[in-house]
């Protein structure tokens, strides 16, 4: 998962330290977060929408958001609903 957050960051164009500004901490702490260390359930979200959901909560902290669309906005969850209704019709 660590890997993939630092991939993610990297995609996204953004930095640890660019993302630490963002969400008001220190870089240090976004450093530990992408090399292991768990991120606290008060900042999963903020890192989310920070990363424009490119990560997910499920992703982050399967502990607390056990289904990959947990915690993530209607707007994303209901458009995951939809592709699998779609995908159901063709497959009964």
């Amino acid at each position: 998962m660590h890997e993939c957050l630092k991939n993610k960051i990297h995609q996204k164009g953004l930095s640890q330290a660019g993302i630490a500004r963002l969400i008001g901490l220190p870089q240090q702490v976004v450093s530990r977060w992408a090399n292991g260390h768990q991120i606290p359930a008060s900042r999963v979200l903020q890192l989310c929408e920070i990363m424009e959901w490119t990560v997910t909560p499920h992703e982050l902290r399967p502990d607390i958001y056990p289904n990959p669309t947990d915690g993530l906005p209607c707007g994303n969850k209901c458009m995951a609903n939809e592709s699998l209704a779609v995908n159901n019709e063709n497959h009964p």
